[in-house]
């Protein structure tokens, strides 16, 4: 069953829900690597009608170039190909490759260029990670275009995650979503999207994005919620790591009532002045009783979250000041016991392979200076933040 929500200032209105009774096929997790990529390619050479491609990152590399010639292909075959790119974060792709895909019928824009004529850009990206082919299969989560997320024989894949979602009762709806973004439309911008999963009892899965500047907090909303209610354990997969006060306060209150908290986060990082800010965070947290890991076999660049096993969530959505008010993220939100327990399994298995950290931990392994370190840099990347999420809203001219 699929229910679209149209945010509307009227409150009646804005309740009514337009209802039909179609469920999407399944929904599974999806591991960076292989895996992941595999299934892109898989999507794009059986596209038939069209595909609506949008990332945040898109390397010039052998990962990168193999999923151009994929799109090409797709387009020879008269599909329509509509790509979104990020202005900052795919600003290295080069001009070659972007007329080269112009050339083969392919519609493709950066969103917010780091500078034009109307607007300087920072803070407001385009983060979120999603393809959706023909309106029946989507991959959407944290994954990039780039050779270190796919991996190889010798290095492992950064640590991320997606889901695919096969199904036209939530594809469809996500592609018109994809669609209006990158026309630049606002129709469909407010509209939940909300479907039932074959073969799975009560299961439901909802689309939910975060655009603070388009008034969508659908993510950080979602956090919180299930952070109040959690009522015995938490685990959360957290890449960059930085909470603000309201989330910092949530989290440490479930704590108090005896809820089990576990953050897995980098032990490895491609931003190592996130790292250390994280750090600065370290003792205040293990104070409060929360449990905290770390990856070390590669780059952790997840966002996941699992709430009593009852509850996940999966996308691009980092815990931090960016995310929350700056960036257009997407997540997926799974009330699935299948998918849920495959998530559990997994997450138990990463815990084993992650270092705990300890207050003995942080005694050995960080002296004064090092310390004084962590400090200064969780000062330098919060006011950072604060001043990339805060110029966005300081334009002369339109948002994008």
């Amino acid at each position: 069953m699929v229910f679209w929500t149209k945010t509307l200032k009227d409150k009646e209105k804005r309740n009514k829900v337009i209802k039909t009774h179609k469920s999407v096929e399944s929904i599974e997790l999806v591991h960076s690597g292989e895996d992941y990529f595999s299934r892109l390619k898989t999507m794009i050479s059986n596209a038939q009608n069209e595909v609506h491609f949008q990332t945040y990152i898109f390397d010039n590399d052998s990962t990168g170039l193999e999923i151009v010639e994929a799109l090409k292909e797709a387009a020879a075959r008269k599909v329509k190909v509509f790509v979104l790119l990020d202005g900052y974060g795919s600003f290295k792709l080069p001009k070659t490759i972007f007329r080269d895909l112009v050339k083969h019928g392919i519609s493709i824009r950066f969103f917010s260029p780091w500078y034009s004529i109307n607007n300087f850009y920072v803070g407001r990206r385009l983060h979120h990670k999603v393809i959706v082919a023909d309106g029946e299969v989507a991959l959407i989560g944290g994954i990039n275009i780039a050779d270190k997320y796919r991996g190889s024989d010798s290095v492992l894949p950064w640590l991320d995650y997606a889901v695919q979602i096969n199904g036209a009762a939530f594809c469809k709806p996500l592609q018109q979503l994809c669609g209006n973004i990158y026309s630049k439309e606002n129709k469909l911008r407010k509209r939940s999207i909300i479907s039932r999963i074959n073969n799975d009892k009560g299961a439901v899965i909802k689309l939910l994005r975060n655009d603070w500047l388009n008034q969508k907090n659908e993510i950080s909303n979602a956090y919180l919620s299930k952070l109040r209610k959690a009522d015995k354990e938490v685990i959360v997969v957290a890449s960059y790591f930085l909470p603000g006060r309201k989330f910092s306060k949530v989290l440490k209150r479930a704590a108090k009532r005896g809820v089990k908290i576990k953050i897995i986060l980098s032990g490895v990082s491609d931003l190592p002045i996130v790292m250390r800010a994280t750090r600065y965070l370290y003792s205040s947290l293990l104070e409060q009783g929360i449990e905290l890991l770390e990856w070390n076999k590669s780059v952790l660049h997840g966002k996941l979250a699992l709430v009593d096993d009852t509850w996940s969530t999966i996308g691009s959505f980092n815990i931090n000041h960016l995310s929350s008010y700056g960036s257009i993220e997407m997540n997926v939100e799974i009330n699935s016991s299948k998918l849920l327990h495959t998530i559990d399994e997994h997450l138990r298995d990463v815990i084993e392979q992650c270092e705990t950290v300890t207050f003995e931990t942080i005694k050995s392994r960080w002296g004064i200076i090092e310390s004084i370190k962590n400090w200064m840099a969780y000062f330098f990347v919060r006011i950072a933040l604060v001043i990339a999420t805060y110029l966005p809203y300081k334009r002369f001219g339109k948002f994008y």
